[in-house]
């Protein structure tokens, strides 16, 4: 029952139904959200095909029949479709009251141009998931201006915990980062565990074992992990990476090559050049960036 009140009254309309809508839908609907008050705007028939018989959801090709009455949008398309998007935002009647949120996952299309591309009553909050968002164990970060009212906040993190945890950020810039970090990161986790793979597998070890072993301990770790950071007992990921660290035994022997090989610093460029990128991505998204360069 508590699942269900956290929804009373909402009524949420996604621009774009690829799959991180697919994922937030999903867990909407775990978290006691109705389907009924879930409608999806989606150019492509197959997506809407899916999303109907799925999850019971509305849709339809055009928006803006998708957000009559919607309390949330959730703008859910590529950057670059980001702001023709929301044209159909000038759609809806003049605000009566309550003043619809618009939760953004389009990534690097910043506040300013959100603002610009919608009408002023419409409250504006970005957000950075991530793809372990499909399976329900995503982490999302959030950021909104001081404009944005508290409720509206309230609304954008119901929907983003729907998939996962969620973090607020304190800058807008941060969000770059939260992009190279957990957006791009399941892509490094995943190269790891291939390399990992790959090299037992030259050693001598069968290649469907050398795979198994790899993306088991990966999924194992990334329990303990998290464990440590959410659980009853907190600790740290150092703690665990020690409790894996005999001295002078195998795993101290592997660690001490990486770190000869320079392995943090890797990481700090490469989430540098990852942070780096998104900002520029961001500049290529802003309106009239095509007029500038």
């Amino acid at each position: 029952m508590a699942q269900m009140d956290a929804w009373q009254g909402d009524e949420i309309a996604f621009l774009g139904g690829g799959n991180m809508a697919r994922a937030l839908i999903a867990g909407l609907l775990r978290q006691g959200m109705p389907a009924v008050r879930i409608r999806v705007g989606e150019p492509q028939e197959a997506l809407r095909r899916a999303l109907a018989a799925d999850f019971g959801v509305h849709t339809a090709a055009d928006n803006a029949p998708m957000l009559a009455g919607a309390t949330l949008i959730v703008l859910a398309v590529k950057p670059q479709n980001a702001l023709p998007a929301l044209q159909s935002l000038h759609t809806l009647p003049p605000a009566d009251g309550a003043v619809p949120t618009l939760l953004s996952i389009a990534a690097g299309v910043s506040v300013e141009s959100l603002r610009q591309a919608s009408p002023p009553a419409v409250a504006i909050v970005r957000a950075m998931p991530n793809r372990p968002a499909l399976v329900g164990a995503g982490i999302t970060g959030l950021y909104a201006p001081e404009t944005t009212p508290a409720p509206a906040r309230a609304a954008a993190e119901r929907v983003a915990r729907a998939a996962g945890q969620a973090v607020w950020l304190r800058h807008e810039a941060e969000l770059d980062l939260v992009t190279a970090l957990s957006g791009s990161g399941p892509a490094y986790f995943f190269l790891l565990a291939e390399q990992l793979a790959a090299a037992a597998t030259a050693l001598g070890l069968a290649a469907e074992t050398a795979n198994l072993l790899a993306a088991q301990t990966l999924y194992g770790s990334g329990l303990l992990a998290h464990r440590a950071l959410l659980g009853e007992s907190p600790s740290t990921l150092s703690a665990e990476r020690s409790a894996v660290t005999s001295r002078g035994g195998t795993t101290e022997a592997a660690l001490r090559v990486l770190a000869e090989g320079g392995f943090d610093a890797l990481v700090q460029r490469a989430l540098q050049a990852a942070a780096s990128r998104s900002a520029e991505l961001a500049e290529l998204a802003a309106p009239g960036a095509n007029t500038r360069r």
